[in-house]
C-alpha cells in the first residue's frame, strides 16, 4: 500500500498531539494563524507550548535547539520542520534587534511580547478556536497593520519591525494604523543601525513579491526608503521614476536583481556596485545587478546594436532579466515598448547554438602564428570572435584569414 505523504499542517497537528498527551499546552501561534484566517496557505506552522525546551527535547529527541536562548527548538518529521517555541515574554533590546534575556510564562505574555496584533494570535485545533488576547482578529478584518502595545516601544525594541509593517502592509493590502505610520516615521532612520543582511531579507521580500510596487509606495510614506542603504536617498523625481517602473513590471514574483535594478537604473554603475556591497548582496545578484544596469542604455539603442553585441547579451543568464527591464523602462517613460517589441523580435530569429558558439580560432592557433600572449594577442582573438558572431566569417579558414589580415594591417599600420 501506498505510504500517503503527510502534509506540514498534519504534522504540526501530530506535535501538538504528543505535548498536549504528555500533559501541556500546546497551540499554533503567529503568522500561519494570521493566514489562515485570511484564506491563504501558511508558508509553515509553528507550536507555542508551555513546555520548557528541556521538555520539549525530551518528548522530540531528534529534534534541533536553533534558538535555545530564546526557547525556540526544530521539530523535523516527515520531512517537514516545525518550530516549537515555550510561551515567554521578553527584556530589554539593548542592540535594537533582540531580547537580552526572556522569561518563560504564559500564553498571553508571549502574545504580548510579539509585533503586530495580527501576529499575536493562537489557534487551537483540538477546539477549533482562535485565542485572541491582543485584538487580532479586530484588525484582520479591517485591515489594519498595528503593533502590540506602543508602537514607540516595539520598533526601538526591534527596529527591523518598521520594515516588517511596511511588508505586511504591501502583501495584505493593508493599512498601518496612524499611530504605527508616526511611529515608523519618527524612527525611521534607527533601521541602519540593524546589519544590512537583515535589512535585505526584508527589502527582497518587499521588492520581488507582486505587491512591490505598494511596497515601494509604503516605503516612501513611512520614509523608510531614504534609511534602506547608507548614503542613499532619493529625490522626488527619481522617487517617481521608481514608482513607475515598478508599477509596469509583471504580477509575479520576480528575481532581486530585476528588482533592484529597476530601482538603480539611472544611477552610476559605481554608485549601484557601493549599493549593491552595502547591502551586502551575494557575489551572484551583486554581479547580476551591475550587469542590467550596465547593459540597459545597449539595448535602449536597438537600431545601434551590432549583432555580436547582442549576441553576448544574450548569452547571459539574466537577458531575460534585461529584457523585461527594458520593457519596464520605456512604458516608465511614456513609449509604447516599440524598442523592446524590436529587440524581442531580432533575438528570436537567432538560433540558440549561434549566440555563443565556440570560437574559430584560438589562443593555439595565434601562438602557431609567432604571435606571443599579450593585450595584442586578446585585441585579435576578440576581433576574430566579433567578426564570427556578427556571421562575417563562418569557417575556420576564413577565420584564420581573417586573422592574418588583422595581422598585416597591425603591422603596416
Amino acid at each position: 500500500m501506498k505510504r500517503v505523504k503527510k502534509t506540514a499542517w498534519h504534522v504540526a497537528l501530530e506535535i501538538i498531539e504528543q505535548l498536549r498527551a504528555r500533559g501541556h499546552v500546546a497551540l499554533l501561534a503567529g503568522g500561519c494563524v494570521r493566514d489562515m484566517l485570511l484564506k491563504r496557505t501558511p508558508k509553515d506552522y509553528d507550536v507555542a507550548t508551555d513546555a520548557l525546551p528541556t521538555r520539549v527535547l525530551e518528548i522530540f529527541p531528534n529534534a534541533l535547539q536553533v534558538g535555545a536562548k530564546f526557547g525556540v527548538i526544530l521539530v523535523r518529521k516527515d520531512r517537514h520542520e516545525v518550530e516549537v517555541a515555550t510561551f515567554r515574554s521578553d527584556g530589554c533590546y539593548s542592540d535594537g534587534r533582540h531580547p537580552d534575556e526572556v522569561t518563560f510564562g504564559t500564553a498571553e505574555q508571549d502574545a504580548r511580547r510579539r509585533d503586530f496584533t495580527m501576529n499575536g494570535l493562537f489557534f487551537d485545533p483540538t477546539e477549533d478556536r482562535v485565542i485572541d488576547y491582543v485584538d487580532g482578529r479586530a484588525d484582520l478584518t479591517s485591515g489594519v497593520v498595528r503593533t502590540i502595545g506602543d508602537p514607540a516601544e516595539r520598533f526601538t525594541e526591534d527596529h527591523l519591525r518598521m520594515a516588517r509593517a511596511v511588508r505586511f502592509a504591501a502583501r495584505l493590502r493593508f493599512m498601518i494604523e496612524p499611530r504605527t505610520l508616526e511611529a515608523i516615521q519618527r524612527l525611521g532612520r534607527h533601521l541602519l543601525s540593524i546589519s544590512a543582511e537583515r535589512v535585505w531579507q526584508e527589502l527582497e521580500q518587499i521588492l520581488t513579491a507582486p505587491t512591490r510596487a505598494a511596497g515601494w509606495a509604503w516605503l516612501v510614506r513611512t520614509g523608510l526608503h531614504d534609511h534602506l542603504v547608507d548614503g542613499w536617498t532619493c529625490t522626488k523625481r527619481a522617487v517617481d521614476d521608481i514608482r513607475h517602473r515598478l508599477e509596469h513590471m509583471p504580477n509575479q514574483t520576480v528575481e532581486a536583481p530585476l528588482a533592484l535594478a529597476a530601482i538603480w537604473c539611472d544611477e552610476s554603475l559605481e554608485e549601484v556596485a557601493r549599493l549593491c556591497r552595502a547591502l551586502r548582496l551575494s557575489n551572484r545578484q551583486a554581479a547580476a545587478v551591475v550587469w542590467l544596469v550596465r547593459s540597459l542604455p545597449a539595448v535602449r539603442l536597438e537600431p545601434a546594436l551590432q549583432l555580436a553585441d547582442l549576441k553576448m547579451l544574450m548569452a547571459d543568464d539574466f537577458w531575460p532579466q534585461l529584457l523585461e527591464l527594458l520593457r519596464v523602462d520605456e512604458l516608465a517613460r511614456g513609449s509604447s515598448a516599440q524598442v523592446f517589441d524590436r529587440l524581442k523580435q531580432r533575438a528570436s530569429e537567432i538560433r540558440k547554438d549561434q549566440i555563443s558558439p565556440p570560437p574559430l580560432v584560438t589562443g593555439d592557433d595565434l601562438h602557431t602564428l609567432g604571435l606571443d600572449p599579450g593585450p595584442r594577442f586578446g585585441r585579435i582573438l576578440q576581433a576574430a570572435y566579433r567578426a564570427q558572431l556578427s556571421e562575417e566569417i563562418a569557417t575556420r579558414d576564413e577565420a584564420l584569414r581573417f586573422v592574418r589580415e588583422w595581422i598585416d594591417a597591425e603591422s603596416t599600420g
